[in-house]
């Protein structure tokens, strides 16, 4: 689409009913908008991959630059990505987060050493870093369930985002989930460079994806693979405030030895009394004993379950698109309300 070259006005919606208006040239990004007004939207990769920026055109016309499709969701009209959108009319844009997470400012940025990693199954290594004091002296780490850092490896230009799976502490502790890519750039610090008392940079915390307040309705969780992470956290901090709500987690993996979490799942049972746990192998050899199939088909077959007369669950969803898309139809097909189903897709890289 042709733009005309002019500044027009935005006005983003948060769901919690409040808004922000800001200018934006036809050669701006909403994202890059914001950010000129001092305003700091949730976001990731910034170059159309991730998905973390999505967000849904009301009423306006806009241009969409190029991106990868599977950052947004399938048949979703108006769907957006912030940082490749650029007005070519007045816009209206629902942001897919209340008004607390948008931040103002830069992000922050913290320095931080590694002080645990471990290899928990086949793929996956759990990494811990401890946050050094800042200029007031305090290490405390402040974030969200849900919410992710940016760890940057000191003098070697490379940055990867990951959810977090601890929750905020005094201690300055973080914890991460991480997939080892065959040929990520990240993995392979990891595997190769990595050790206890080595230096990160930590830029967050950022993202707006977190647990929603709708009373004592019952919360279904949805992992693939690493998706586990943010969801974990989410859980740790029911489990920390003793929520009572009815609550099931779904883990998603493609073979047992890809299995991992294991004694902090069972840890996370003991502190959330009530919590049922699904470990679901899709390619699972004789003798498995938990869900045969994915993810998905353990949350279709609990879903229709239900029955028509059965309360719809709150649904979490976090991993891969193809899970994503995948599980949000099935809560479609099953009476569950879209506003229900809430999720962050993750692009390898």
């Amino acid at each position: 689409m042709d733009c005309a070259v002019r500044p027009w006005s935005v006005e983003l919606r948060t769901l919690d009913g409040q808004s922000l208006t800001l200018p934006c040239d036809p050669q701006q990004t909403l994202l890059e908008a914001a950010e000129q007004a001092q305003w700091r939207l949730p976001a990731q990769c910034r170059q159309g991959s991730c998905g973390a920026c999505h967000a849904h055109v009301l009423a306006g016309d806009y241009a969409l630059g190029e991106h990868n499709p599977a950052a947004l969701p399938k048949g979703a009209h108006g769907g957006i990505l912030l940082c490749r959108t650029s007005p070519c009319s007045d816009l209206t844009v629902a942001l897919p987060y209340e008004h607390s997470r948008i931040g103002l400012g830069a992000v922050p940025q913290r320095e931080a050493v590694v002080s645990e990693l471990v290899r928990d199954g086949e793929h996956t290594v759990r990494l811990g870093l401890q946050l050094q004091p800042d200029a007031n002296g305090g290490a405390i780490a402040e974030f969200e369930p849900g919410q992710f850092m940016e760890l940057e490896v000191p003098g070697q230009d490379l940055k990867r985002a990951y959810s977090l799976s601890n929750t905020g502490n005094w201690e300055g502790r973080l914890e991460f989930l991480i997939r080892l890519q065959p040929q990520g750039r990240f993995s392979t610090w990891l595997r190769d460079q990595a050790a206890v008392g080595a230096a990160l940079t930590v830029h967050g915390p950022q993202g707006a994806f977190g647990l929603r307040e709708h009373g004592l309705r019952p919360r279904w969780f949805v992992a693939g693979g690493t998706g586990l992470a943010p969801l974990l956290s989410m859980l740790r901090r029911m489990a920390e405030y003793q929520e009572p709500h009815a609550t099931r987690l779904y883990l998603g993996v493609t073979r047992e030895a890809e299995l991992f979490g294991t004694a902090e799942l069972a840890q996370l049972q003991r502190d959330l009394p009530g919590l049922q746990v699904t470990r679901c192998v899709w390619q699972a050899r004789e003798g498995w004993g938990g869900f045969k199939g994915t993810a998905v088909d353990a949350l279709r077959q609990d879903l229709a379950a239900l029955g028509d007369a059965g309360d719809r669950p709150d649904i979490y969803l976090c991993g891969p698109p193809a899970l994503i898309d995948a599980a949000e139809q099935a809560a479609r097909d099953l009476g569950v309300p879209d506003e229900q189903v809430l999720s962050e897709r993750f692009v390898a890289r």
